[in-house]
């Protein structure tokens, strides 16, 4: 039987941290399926669901990784994993502030399925600071994002800019242009 683990998140957008966790989990399942929330609570995200996937799936496919599939979750994740029959779900634990709302989300997720599992697993310490957000940030402040993110991603950020300038923020608080993606 196959063994297959899910992957879920907002990945607004993926990170080399996000991308560090898939790269491992491909090497110890037979199939890996990142799944995109369609809806973000987080009202700060910079890419729609169609963009995610997109950078998400050049990025493995310019890895080269061939048993990584990416999906949309636009349920709960335990009815997901139960139309596909998926056991594992795989979580990545930056820092111990991480660990609180994991472990709810494991528990919670154990008492609606007790059949799936969750598999914890932390990022390549060169990572474990990395947060979507803190990209998003350093990208509207006119930042350099590449250390941060895979190359695909890294071509969405910089044409997500040019072509959302309003979403520049300058020095001192105002938001405008700052001519960081002109170069």
């Amino acid at each position: 039987m196959e063994k297959i683990a899910v992957y879920p998140g907002t990945f607004d957008p993926l990170t080399l941290g996000h991308f560090d966790l898939l790269r491992r989990s491909a090497s110890l399942f037979d199939k890996v399926i990142v799944v995109v929330a369609g809806v973000s609570i987080k009202a700060t995200g910079m890419f729609d669901l169609h963009a995610r996937m997109a950078m998400i799936r050049e990025s493995v496919d310019e890895a080269g990784m061939k048993n990584v599939e990416i999906d949309r979750l636009d349920c709960l994740l335990v009815d997901y994993c139960r139309r596909n029959r998926i056991g594992v779900v795989v979580r990545g634990l930056r820092v111990y502030s991480d660990f609180e709302y994991e472990f709810q989300m494991a528990l919670t997720n154990r008492k609606l399925d007790p059949e799936i599992e969750t598999l914890f697993m932390m990022p390549n310490e060169n990572y474990s600071y990395v947060t979507a957000s803190t990209i998003r940030e350093i990208a509207r402040y006119g930042g350099d994002t590449r250390a941060f993110v895979p190359q695909p991603v890294q071509t969405y950020i910089e044409a997500h800019m040019r072509q959302h300038p309003e979403q520049h923020i300058r020095a001192g608080g105002g938001v405008g242009n700052t001519g960081a993606f002109d170069r």
